[in-house]
């Protein structure tokens, strides 16, 4: 008989989700695990790609109602928010937004993700790697927290683990390579994105979920275009790209060489 186990992520923005791992959780989901999800913020300053669908003003509750469609169609629990105000890109004026994540105190933030990771008592918990895959501060910020907040956790429960979400850097010369002269992909460097090959300790084969990650991205309809970055990769490479899902168990320290293919102990 399954044991029912649980999974939590924990992210900055409403989508991050779907594009990070939403494969993974939908398996799990579909196994009869619990998986939550913690997002930091409600996206508010991101960008609106159709502004038939939000203004400035609404672009928040209208994301936060796109996020909670998407984790319905992944079959996970409604979205816990921490109510932080994003961020917005580094260097931007909306950084020093007093409620936004960056001005929060990291150690209360880290207290209150400790609290939900006590209350929930998680076998594993995802975040986002160091670089908070491409850079963006509350990527940074919220995996910063989530490694401190893990440490409550994993005094209570030794068995329990901590993953980074992330991209090999192999995988992220292809789609440099692939990807056609003006898509924005050309404009980031693959050196910095991702992390290096030896350091990805586990891979998920999520195929079998493509088609619901895809359309669980596509809820996020203010920040997905139709004419997004992977709509101008050819279907099969789109695919392939979306298939496998790569993570980095960062406690307890996986050892050299480990290939894992599953997040639980």
């Amino acid at each position: 008989m399954h044991k029912q186990r649980t999974l939590l992520a924990v992210f900055a923005h409403p989508d991050d989700e779907s594009f990070s791992m939403g494969g993974a959780m939908a398996l799990y989901a579909s196994h009869g695990d619990r998986v939550y999800l913690v997002c930091a913020t409600r996206g508010e300053v991101g960008e609106i790609r159709d502004t038939s669908l939000a203004t400035a003003d609404t672009l928040g509750q209208v994301r936060e109602q796109e996020l909670r469609n998407a984790c319905r169609l992944l079959g996970i629990h409604e979205p816990i928010f921490l109510g932080y105000r994003d961020s917005g890109m580094r260097g931007t004026p909306e950084n020093q937004h007093p409620s936004s994540l960056s001005q929060a105190r990291p150690a209360d933030v880290a207290a209150r993700l400790a609290q939900f990771l006590l209350d929930l008592n998680p076998d594993t918990v995802v975040t986002f790697d160091p670089n908070g895959g491409y850079g963006h501060p509350d990527h940074i910020a919220i995996h910063h927290h989530t490694t401190a907040a893990f440490a409550a956790l994993r005094a209570r429960s030794p068995s329990a683990r901590l993953y980074y979400t992330s991209f090999p850097r192999s995988l992220v010369r292809r789609w440099h390579a692939v990807a056609p002269e003006d898509s924005p992909m050309r404009r980031m460097d693959p050196e910095t994105l991702g992390l290096p090959d030896e350091l990805i300790t586990t891979r998920l084969d999520v195929s079998p979920f493509v088609e619901l990650k895809i359309n669980a991205l596509a809820c996020h309809r203010t920040q997905v275009s139709p004419q997004g970055p992977f709509s101008q990769f050819p279907r099969e490479e789109m695919l392939r790209f979306l298939s496998t899902e790569h993570f980095h168990r960062a406690q307890p320290p996986a050892p050299q060489g480990l290939q894992e293919t599953d997040l639980f102990p």
